[in-house]
């Protein structure tokens, strides 16, 4: 089963979540988080942190990623681990694969004709949310 990661990178503020713009199938031209293969025998968190570097330049010194949830799919055979973090600073990002956009985290995730993973992201941004109030009490 091949394993695949999203990452769902939240501002400073916690206000706007990071966003690409897929420019390859599938879904091209929707957006998406980032994300990408893990590797056979790679660690999820070790993959999640590569390709979060290799997509938009952000070290793993500069947020703190949690395991949010996976998603298996037995058809066509994968799964996804879907993590989320909060960066602890004003960072520039910067995706030489796909366009990177800050996005307001009041959308309609649901909308297949916007974002990808056909309705998938409305569903993920629901626990993004219950994490982001769950993190703000702790503070």
């Amino acid at each position: 089963m091949q394993g695949f990661n999203l990452i769902a990178v939240l501002d400073e503020s916690g206000e706007k979540i990071l966003m690409c713009r897929r420019s390859k199938a599938p879904y091209q031209g929707l957006y998406n988080f980032v994300g990408g293969k893990i590797n056979a025998g790679e660690e999820g968190f070790t993959a999640a942190y590569r390709e979060l570097e290799e997509e938009t330049q952000i070290h793993k010194t500069q947020i703190t990623l949690t395991h949010l949830m996976d998603l298996y799919y037995y058809l066509p055979d994968f799964y996804m681990e879907v993590y989320v973090g909060r960066l602890q600073h004003c960072t520039e990002v910067k995706g030489s694969e796909n366009a990177l956009f800050w996005m307001d985290m009041q959308q309609d995730f649901f909308d297949a004709g916007r974002f990808a993973g056909n309705g998938n992201l409305g569903h993920i941004m629901h626990y993004i949310h219950l994490w982001k109030a769950q993190s703000e009490q702790k503070l």
